[in-house]
């Protein structure tokens, strides 16, 4: 009879654990003043399990964690699954009552939280509230853990590591979980894409909280690369930092690029840094300008509900030859399916794929391990995201011939005028080639003779004089006349914290 093969549940702790027997006294975190090796990263996991267990921490419970990007938080991500907890990681920009809902519908019976934050926890119907940093109790907590592992409560790489709440901008937020299988396979995707090693210093401008920092909280580990803390996108101390540390590696959305890209201490770098971006569509323009300081762009789509990017725009060697202009147009795609996940589909409203002609439009749908468990609480939404087994997006876009994805818009922010649809994502982009824009959103307003218009809110380089009929006109040379917009209103635009522009808020300055 042959021999019984014991197979190994796939879960992202295992990357800890590797990195620190392999590098136990490389640097594995930089947060402020604070420097960790992987053996110590690893002690202080261990610890935040072992703790969580005593304190009666049981198999399932949710254990909260209210913290920009430092040390305490990605500890939590190996800390808190060690235990067999199931983290929520808490976006930080949001209200004392959303945050308390989130609490609430999550059933968290613990909250770790910033000493920063700690005003926004008051009130919290929690059974313990922990605060780290500033002589908070948190480094006590860890102190009295005993020696020796904690108990192992997975049972299954199906079980849920995490719950990661969604923005909520039409309704109450949705807790979406993830799987310590899918988390794992997504995070080794992230590495792979991304070209990590050993010797590359990932800059957390990206928000840990969000998508479990896109699994890169597991993907930087998994590889012994070194994680470089940052609570705050702040340009000129992200610049500082490149140099300083010897950044090779960081992350956000297009908004990040423009912010980089137009801070005065902004230059040529010594040395590349690939910088993977998401969360929305990257105007070619953008992705021109930073590159041209040496950056290097990695561009991928996802959403929270694919534990962040499910594909990448893959670069094909045989583009290196185009010009600068074509090569951004196509590396602006949201491409393929990423290593671990399965192909990524076009629609029409029966479900059949749309003509592979970069030209008929129909929804973006995915199924998979890259696709969340479910809505926590929620079996009716999970069954209305799932309708006919694939996780819909809401996001139109259209398939390549060479089978790329490309996106034209969100459902909702569809324009419809005079029975012409228009995509305000290239309005967008035809708006954001004029030098002097840094950034450009379009929205509908209302229009008595076309039913809808679009209306473009923008924001200009410090010192334009630009003017709405000069954009506009600017905007006529490469839209149809129909597509070019109505309306033109400077100013800065409202984002969420991970950098996406709040269309719902400009939506909500017009009457449609």
């Amino acid at each position: 009879m042959p021999a019984t093969v014991h197979l190994s549940r796939l879960t992202p702790l295992s990357f800890l654990e590797r990195s620190a027997t392999a590098f136990p006294d490389r640097l594995a975190v930089v947060d402020g003043d604070r420097r960790l090796t992987w053996s110590e990263l690893r002690e202080r996991a261990r610890r935040l399990a072992v703790a969580l267990q005593a304190s009666g921490i049981e198999r399932g419970d949710r254990v909260a964690f209210l913290a920009p990007n430092t040390v305490e938080l990605l500890e939590a991500h190996y800390g808190v699954p060690g235990a067999g907890a199931v983290l929520v990681a808490i976006n930080t920009r949001l209200t004392r009552d959303e945050i308390a809902y989130i609490l609430g519908h999550c059933g968290a019976r613990m909250l770790v939280v910033d000493h920063t934050l700690a005003h926004l926890a008051d009130g919290a119907a929690l059974e313990r509230v922990i605060v780290c940093g500033d002589g908070g109790e948190y480094e006590e907590f860890l102190a009295a853990a005993g020696e020796g592992e904690p108990d192992d409560r997975i049972e299954s790489e199906d079980d849920t590591i995490s719950i990661n709440y969604t923005s909520g901008t039409t309704g109450r937020p949705k807790g979406v979980m993830y799987t310590y299988r899918g988390a794992y396979l997504n995070a080794l995707s992230e590495a792979a894409h991304s070209r990590l090693d050993s010797r590359s210093v990932y800059l957390w401008t990206l928000p840990m909280f969000h998508c479990n920092g896109w699994c890169f909280t597991w993907a930087v580990t998994a590889l012994g690369a070194t994680h470089v803390c940052l609570r705050k996108v702040d340009p000129p101390l992200v610049w500082r930092l490149i140099a300083d540390e010897g950044v090779t590696h960081l992350n956000g959305a297009p908004t990040v690029l423009v912010m980089l890209a137009s801070d005065p201490a902004a230059r040529v770098l010594e040395q590349p840094v690939l910088v993977t971006t998401a969360g929305a569509p990257p105007p070619p323009a953008v992705i021109e300008r930073t590159e041209a300081l040496g950056f290097r762009i990695n561009h991928l789509y996802g959403l929270t509900e694919t534990y962040g990017p499910i594909t990448i725009c893959e670069w094909n060697p045989d583009w290196d030859g185009l010009d600068v202009e074509e090569r951004a147009r196509l590396k602006a795609r949201q491409g393929l399916a990423m290593l671990t996940a399965d192909p990524v589909r076009v629609v029409d409203p029966q479900m059949h794929d749309v003509p592979a002609d970069g030209e008929t439009m129909g929804e973006v749908v995915m199924c998979g391990n890259n696709v969340m468990k479910g809505y926590f609480d929620d079996p009716a939404a999970t069954a209305e995201a799932f309708r006919g087994g694939w996780f819909h997006s809401g996001d139109l876009g259209v398939m390549h011939p060479d089978g790329y994805v490309e996106l034209r818009d969100r459902a909702k922010d569809i324009i419809i005028s005079g029975g012409e649809n228009i995509s305000t994502i290239e309005v967008e982009q035809a708006l954001v080639r004029h030098p002097d824009v840094l950034e450009a959103a379009v929205v509908a307003i209302a229009d008595e003779k076309w039913g809808e218009r679009p209306k473009a809110f923008v924001t200009l380089r410090p010192g334009s004089t630009l003017t709405e009929r000069e954009l506009i006109a600017f905007s006529r040379e490469t839209l149809a006349g129909f597509k070019a917009p109505s309306a033109v209103e400077f100013g800065d635009l409202p984002k969420t914290s991970t950098g996406k522009i709040k269309k719902y808020e400009l939506r909500a300055r017009e009457v449609i």
